[in-house]
């Protein structure tokens, strides 16, 4: 009696942990389960140009615009308390003292300390210190420019930023104009030029401040400590400047309090953020991070002047498009996505 009990005991739990078992792989099964969700695909990783949600942001999208000044002065204050762009933006001798210890913002553990050869590149005194501009124009790099027509439009304002030394003048005047006050450098396009190349290339910027990445990382100040050497061994008429770490340190802390949860933002958001400190009012072109035009689902290039892919897992692009978006319709900037000119108006939307 015993022994059968003991083999019934044994059966059971047997049965039952067998049961379990199945019940747990199926579980498994459906949550590791390959095959499409009913909700949608996954997002493309950041830093592509993506499809997703394109749709979605276009319908959030207010075509007629009109600045709101209270939602402009309130969002300006609160952007220029946390990272004080109009005295940190650049580095200067006044900020960054001889002996000063500079971290790099893009690698936390590693810093520099500032010795006689690196202060003697410092700006003397802060650019457009002080300065305000009633117009600026932002223009990103997006293939949303070609056939828009913005050139004059862009060129009209004020103050003109631009970012990665992108090619202007000539068959691109039309589109993206040629006017530039100021223009960003990505390390890497510096290292793939060679002296004269690169001398001859930054001329056509001509006076422009020079906007230049040394601190990001580690190997970036001995290739911008170059290029510093060679505009000035050159009498270029370009001006080098070093984007503060510290102030980039303060401005991702302000965008992940506004949600905005990347590794690092994108030269584009920088140059947006630093312009709503410094201009009345902010024009962002080039903007639009998807694959297809907004009105005519024509498709778009990376680039206005190339097809060359993002760099994967950089930068969130969509994400801050989002977030640029919600300060155009509260009326804080201005993004554009339509053509300029008489053109403006033939694409059909909502308003």
């Amino acid at each position: 009696m015993i022994v059968r009990r003991r083999k019934a005991v044994v059966w059971f739990l047997s049965a039952t942990g067998v049961a379990v078992l199945l019940f747990w792989c199926g579980r498994l099964r459906r949550s590791w389960d390959p095959s499409p969700s009913p909700q949608g695909p996954e997002p493309t990783p950041p830093g592509t140009t993506v499809p997703y949600r394109a749709d979605v942001n276009l319908k959030l999208y207010r075509r007629t615009w009109k600045k709101q000044e209270s939602s402009y002065s309130s969002f300006r204050h609160n952007l220029s308390s946390k990272c004080h762009g109009t005295s940190q933006a650049f580095i200067t001798q006044t900020n960054t003292p001889l002996g000063t210890k500079v971290v790099y913002d893009g690698e936390k553990k590693h810093s520099e300390k500032v010795t006689s050869a690196i202060f003697a590149t410092f700006a003397k005194e802060q650019p457009f210190e002080n300065v305000t501009w009633e117009t600026c124009s932002v223009v990103g790099n997006g293939g949303i420019l070609v056939n828009s027509s913005c050139g004059e439009e862009i060129d009209s304002a004020q103050l003109v930023i631009r970012c990665n030394l992108p090619p202007v003048g000539n068959q691109y005047t039309r589109d993206v104009g040629s006017k530039t006050n100021m223009v960003t450098a990505n390390p890497s396009i510096l290292l793939n030029n060679r002296r004269r190349p690169f001398v001859e290339y930054v001329g056509g910027y001509g006076s422009s401040l020079l906007l230049l990445p040394a601190f990001s990382y580690t190997q970036n100040l001995q290739v911008c400590l170059r290029a510093v050497y060679t505009l000035e061994e050159t009498s270029s008429r370009i001006q080098p400047v070093f984007i503060n770490p510290a102030y980039l340190q303060g401005l991702n802390e302000f965008w992940k309090d506004h949600g905005l949860q990347v590794l690092r933002i994108s030269t584009g958001l920088m140059m947006a953020s630093l312009a709503l400190e410094r201009c009345a009012q902010v024009n962002l072109y080039g903007f639009w991070p998807y694959v297809s035009h907004p009105y005519s689902d024509r498709p778009l290039t990376n680039h206005y002047y190339d097809n060359q892919p993002f760099k994967p897992h950089t930068h969130d692009v969509p994400a801050e498009f989002k977030q640029l978006l919600q300060l155009h319709n509260q009326g804080v900037l201005r993004l554009h996505l339509d053509r300029c000119g008489p053109d403006r108006r033939r694409h059909k939307g909502p308003t």
